[in-house]
């Protein structure tokens, strides 16, 4: 079942990067390439891939997707700009440093989630990650080093999402 499901991922993902769809008919050799790539990615990646399958075929939790995805860009740009504002500052007011927050999500894959969430704002990037919940994060302007104040003003703009999404 996980491998049909990553097939019907690898395929969507192809389909939609390649857009084999011109001038009113469909490329073939396009879909049959898109085809033998996703089944290689579904029988060669299946093991390492996240064992929750069950979320990519929920339509609650890809709906909560759909709602993060305009959510995380916003937070994307508006930490594009006050990197921007710090890089271009006469003074450059940074403070960089690593910082340890907790976690309250369960599961592999809403961790990696927000781990990579994280990572993809400008100004902060995952260190590490440890076994009990705690990430250490490097941060352009660190603005508190308790753990609760730092994880409220990092991760839990993400965190409520990541849950709905994921566990």
């Amino acid at each position: 079942m996980r491998r049909l499901i990553y097939f019907v991922l690898a395929f969507i993902v192809w389909t939609l990067l390649t857009w084999p769809f011109v001038d009113g008919g469909i490329d073939v050799q396009v879909v049959i390439a898109g085809l033998i790539a996703s089944v290689i990615v579904a029988v060669l990646f299946h093991e390492i891939l996240p064992k929750e399958h069950h979320i990519f075929i929920s339509p609650v939790r890809v709906f909560w997707f759909l709602v993060y995805l305009p959510v995380f860009f916003y937070y994307v740009l508006k930490a594009n700009l006050d990197v921007v504002y710090r890089a271009l500052h006469p003074k450059m007011p940074i403070k960089p440093g690593i910082v340890k927050i907790k976690t309250n999500l369960k599961t592999e894959s809403a961790i990696t989630a927000l781990a990579n969430s994280i990572t993809l704002t400008p100004g902060t990037l995952t260190v590490d990650l440890t076994d009990d919940g705690f990430l250490y994060i490097h941060w352009i302007n660190v603005k508190s080093t308790d753990i609760e104040q730092a994880t409220e003003l990092i991760a839990r703009r993400f965190e409520w999402f990541l849950k709905k999404i994921f566990e």
